[in-house]
């Protein structure tokens, strides 16, 4: 059966600990953290580390900044790489396993006007790679693992697909650099989810959950049961992250998933 988490923010609570017994007591194995800028991630260390005292499961951060490694501005780039460094260093201290982030995230789309960006595609590439090489050694130092999340191509214009992540993770040639899927992004993306899902199995690290239309699963019209089985067929030994708008009462909202998903099949 796989293991499901829930990010922090959809949870009641004031604390960590808190969170955690609600997250507990609905069925959840974990918390996901979100990794704020301006290094604020690695303020709350002491915070994390109560917390793993205490009992708290957190495998995993999602980076919560407002520029990436592949933004298009030097110093923004440069900046992003070092805040990702900050939150790999902070979530191996606190025995997780890794951190998630986009290349980038509404920065430039093809799909709105002026529908050409400001730099090529094989400048991209060389922005990309060079990003993921140096977080990925980092990463590998640390004993943990960056996750590139593909987005959707109103979101991100370089990396939407899993082959275009798996291309440039193949590339770069380090284990610490997976992919951390997404099944809302691929949903818009992908031709056929589970058969990308299977394609690229020797380089998926983590997955994060919600429906069709970004709320919780169950609250849309993605399949479940083939997004999952494709999961179970690749052997995946990770979390379900929830990682998603809430529709209805929040607190049911979040309670409903894990059961959910147990009954499609994971």
């Amino acid at each position: 059966m796989l293991k499901t988490a829930v990010q922090e923010q959809l949870l009641p609570g004031d604390t960590l600990q808190a969170k955690w017994e609600f997250a507990r007591q609905a069925g959840y194995d974990a918390i996901e953290l979100r990794g704020k800028g301006d290094f604020h991630f690695a303020s709350r260390l002491g915070e994390l580390r109560q917390a793993r005292a205490d009992g708290v499961v957190m495998p995993t951060v999602c980076v919560d900044m407002l520029h990436f490694l592949g933004a298009f501005d030097d110093d923004l780039r440069r900046d992003a790489v070092a805040q990702m460094k900050s939150q790999l260093t902070v979530i191996a201290e606190i025995g997780g396993v890794g951190a998630q982030t986009p290349a980038s995230y509404g920065m430039f789309s093809r799909r709105l006007p002026p529908f050409e960006p400001p730099r090529d595609e094989a400048a991209d590439r060389e922005v990309l790679l060079a990003g993921l090489t140096e977080l990925g050694e980092h990463a590998r130092r640390e004993g943990v693992t960056l996750f590139l999340e593909p987005l959707n191509r109103y979101e991100d214009h370089m990396v939407n697909r899993l082959e275009q992540a798996a291309d440039l993770i193949r590339t770069v040639g380090l284990d610490s650099v997976r992919i951390g899927i997404d099944s809302y992004h691929m949903n818009i993306e992908e031709t056929d989810p589970a058969a990308a899902i299977v394609a690229h199995a020797d380089v998926i690290g983590h997955a994060q959950v919600s429906d069709s239309n970004r709320f919780q699963p169950g609250a849309g019209h993605l399949d479940w049961p083939a997004w999952l089985g494709a999961l179970h067929t690749i052997g995946y030994d990770g979390h379900l992250a929830l990682e998603c708008r809430l529709t209805g009462d929040p607190e049911d909202a979040v309670r409903s998933v894990p059961a959910f998903l147990k009954r499609s099949g994971a």
